[in-house]
């Protein structure tokens, strides 16, 4: 009976301790993944448990982003230029302050979705004329040490969508969501250098199932090499 005790108090410990420490010393992780495959939720819970600064791509605000999805063509140009603009904030308060620059950080974007966005949604022109403004005011941004990537079919996405019912998203084609798959992709394998973990998530359940949350902790936590890691838990 003492020794299950132990063994239980021994396991807790060493629970807590993966929990509250990550065996690379980042500063910047980013949680990057299709529309609705729980990139906001996972990025939360992973900074309250490692006690680090969160960065929410602040989509809310967007008030053209309902009147893209009705109208792509009349509202993309609006849309990503305000997407542009709210992050360049963002980061400028980021960029000022030492104190987020020396600890962990956690995003819930890709600090240049922006671009990758604009380049699929936008006209040539438009996109000409948005990708020098995003130049000009992203002439550096901070490059992740590690991007966990939240890998789900475009058929669990669309019930992630339904389930979580913003009116606004409902419309969303599978077309889409694929299109954006196919742009992740695409920017990673440009991007060598960029440690991407894939966490294919059609089975798992992390915002419900401690369990599987627990599973993803573990993932973040090995070592890895530059460039894309595919996990199936």
């Amino acid at each position: 009976m003492l020794m299950k005790h132990t063994e239980i108090i021994s396991y807790t410990i060493i629970e807590f301790m993966l929990q509250k420490t990550l065996t690379k010393d980042y500063n910047l992780i980013t949680v990057a993944g299709n529309i609705g495959a729980g990139k906001t939720f996972l990025a939360t819970k992973l900074a309250q448990q490692y006690d680090a600064n969160l960065i929410l791509e602040q989509f809310v605000d967007n008030p053209f982003l309902p009147k893209f999805y009705d109208n792509p063509v009349q509202y993309a140009f609006h849309t990503e230029v305000f997407f542009l603009l709210d992050r360049h904030q963002q980061l400028l308060n980021f960029f000022r302050s030492r104190a987020l620059q020396n600890r962990l950080n956690i995003t819930d974007y890709l600090f240049n979705k922006t671009l990758l966005f604009a380049a699929m949604n936008l006209e040539i022109q438009e996109y000409q004329l948005f990708e020098r403004l995003f130049n000009t005011l992203y002439p550096e941004w901070p490059q992740p040490e590690l991007v966990v990537y939240i890998n789900s079919s475009v058929g669990r996405l669309l019930k992630n969508i339904r389930h979580r019912g913003r009116g606004f998203e409902q419309a969303i084609p599978a077309a889409y969501l694929k299109r954006v798959e196919c742009i992740y992709f695409e920017y990673f394998k440009k991007n060598p250098h960029l440690k991407v973990v894939q966490i294919n998530a059609d089975h798992l359940d992390f915002v419900n199932n401690p369990a599987h949350y627990q599973q993803i902790l573990e993932c973040i936590n090995q070592d890895y090499q530059a460039g894309i890691t595919e996990v199936t838990i």
